[in-house]
């Protein structure tokens, strides 16, 4: 690793100078009821809404873990970052439904299709799951990328930007986030694309690079018979996983709220898929390219982890490192800035106000900034339990979600698809889903300890992928026999709520709310996804 110079130290600085000053003017707005705070007033433009989308899934999990998949012969990973296709259902399928209900949060739609019992169990639930996931890597992931570029201890670069991203976004709400993701996202985009073509001409090219790691380590598709990666449990899992996360997940969902209608929020959603397909460029592609100059000798790194900050530290020329090391330091901020503030927000709405529902506007806004420094803490109490976590980081991260994802994704998709899903139904397979879930976490993690010839054993070691897509299997069929063996919804329930009970003039407006633009580019985007899957096929 290269020490920054000053040039690259004025970079950062500039970088932070600029933030600080787009956080400042936002703080300085009036936020006196809810919507102000967690939704930024419901008037946010497409353009911002889509950079939020990006900036808010690329984290440093990505920047650390995607490159360390590209480093460390985990190819087939690449399919969780080509979900442009998914990002798209949350516009056309997810988002007017959400939109129509006037909901905050996703536990909150569960309420107004089923009933509170699934809104208290996913708003718990939501909040211990970003804490043990999002929160935690992020922190974690964080504090090696801040630690290998400043050159400071790893606890010294975590603690630093937990607490500096928990100031803004206590103090300026959504609004600060999503203005500050735009910056992000552009300064991230920039930098890691300028780290791509710079490696690609250190290595000779693609086709330099294709022969040194061999045409077979950049083939996605593994056969059906692989221990790891499964090509057909790993296409049918990672689309349920995408589905929860693009289309369900209060931390994605809560960028395309705060758009001014459904017609910005969807516009929203195709921009933020089109960003969707650059992680492909920006971090798996320099992964490759740091082993490739490893395998010459050119290069070391002890951990595929490692791989793309010691690549930039040694391939960018001074300036541009430190641009770039803004641009890792935004994408870490700008994810915790994001999972603090949905936490937060399903916090204050799904819990808080449910139980103390006269509470006035703006003791809620300040419970909101109450509870986001909580998680703040929280956070910092998890960094030494995540230093612990060996292994390729993303994967550990799609393994954890591929627990989550079935249960909430079977009630959502069927939810809003049939009519005849209850109440009943919902909190069932979600109850069951999360237990199930646990279990599967506690199994694989003391499966050594089991009968090899036993039922337990089978259930702790069968792949993720073929468990996760089996689980789906067994939400769904869970949730329809429950729903069927008991009473029918009541109309107050459905209306407008399923594709089967949407009004005429609810029919209408949406109709009104999308143009042959949206369409064309929504059809590139999916032509885009399919070239991409066919261009890596290891030939």
């Amino acid at each position: 690793m290269k020490a920054l110079d000053i040039y690259d130290w004025i970079a950062i600085s500039l970088y932070f100078l600029v933030l600080a000053g787009i956080a400042f003017w936002v703080i300085r707005k009036k936020q006196s009821n809810t919507e102000d705070y967690f939704l930024a007033g419901r008037n946010v433009g497409w353009f911002v809404v889509g950079a939020s989308i990006f900036a808010s899934n690329i984290g440093s999990e990505h920047v650390v873990g995607l490159a360390g998949a590209g480093a460390g012969n985990k190819l087939p990973m690449l399919i969780y970052e080509i979900q442009a296709w998914v990002v798209l259902i949350l516009g056309w399928v997810f988002l007017p439904f959400y939109a129509r209900s006037g909901v905050f949060t996703m536990p909150e739609f569960l309420e107004k299709r089923f009933d509170a019992r699934s809104r208290w169990v996913l708003s718990v639930f939501s909040i211990i799951a970003y804490v043990l996931t999002k929160i935690s890597v992020t922190i974690y992931a964080g504090g090696i990328v801040v630690s290998a570029l400043l050159g400071i201890n790893f606890w010294t670069g975590a603690l630093s930007t937990v607490i500096l991203t928990g100031i803004y976004t206590v103090l300026g709400g959504m609004r600060a986030v999503v203005y500050t993701e735009t910056l992000q996202a552009i300064i991230l985009v920039l930098g890691a694309a300028a780290l791509t073509f710079i490696g690609l001409d250190e290595v000779g090219g693609w086709a330099s690079m294709k022969e040194t790691v061999t045409p077979e380590y950049l083939n996605m598709w593994r056969s059906a018979s692989d221990p790891d990666f499964p090509w057909p449990s790993l296409l049918i899992t990672s689309t349920i996983v995408g589905i929860w996360y693009w289309c369900t997940d209060q931390y994605i969902v809560q960028r395309a709220l705060t758009a001014k209608n459904i017609k910005e929020g969807r516009r929203g959603t195709i921009f933020g898929a089109l960003l969707k397909l650059l992680p492909v460029f920006l971090f798996l592609i320099p992964g490759i390219i740091a082993l490739t100059l490893k395998m010459r000798g050119e290069l070391h790194w002890d951990s595929p982890d490692e791989a793309f900050p010691v690549l930039m530290s040694n391939l960018l020329p001074s300036g541009l490192r430190g641009l770039v090391a803004a641009g890792l330091l935004a994408a870490l901020m700008s994810s915790l800035a994001s999972v603090f503030n949905s936490c937060s927000t399903l916090f204050t709405v799904d819990i808080y106000k449910k139980l103390r529902p006269n509470t006035p506007e703006k003791k809620l806004v300040r419970t909101g900034q109450i509870a986001t420094v909580i998680i703040v803490i929280i956070g910092i109490i998890w960094i030494p339990i995540m230093a612990n976590i060996s292994g390729v980081l993303y994967e550990y991260l799609q393994k954890v979600q591929s627990y989550i994802a079935p249960p909430i994704t079977a009630v959502f998709l069927l939810g809003i698809f049939y009519k005849r899903i209850n109440a009943q139904g919902a909190f069932v397979t979600l109850v069951v889903g999360f237990i199930v879930g646990a279990l599967r976490i506690i199994l694989e993690l003391f499966k050594d300890s089991l009968d090899p010839n036993g039922f337990l054993f089978l259930v702790g070691d069968i792949n993720f992928l073929t468990f996760a897509a089996w689980f789906f299997l067994f939400c769904v069929v869970l949730i329809t026999v429950v729903s069927f063996l008991t009473s029918i919804p009541s109309k107050i329930k459905t209306d407008n709520l399923t594709f089967q009970t949407i009004s005429e003039e609810e029919k209408k407006n949406n109709k009104n709310s999308y143009n042959w633009v949206d369409i064309v580019v929504s059809i590139l985007v999916v032509l885009l996804v399919i070239g991409v899957m066919i261009f890596f096929n290891g030939r």
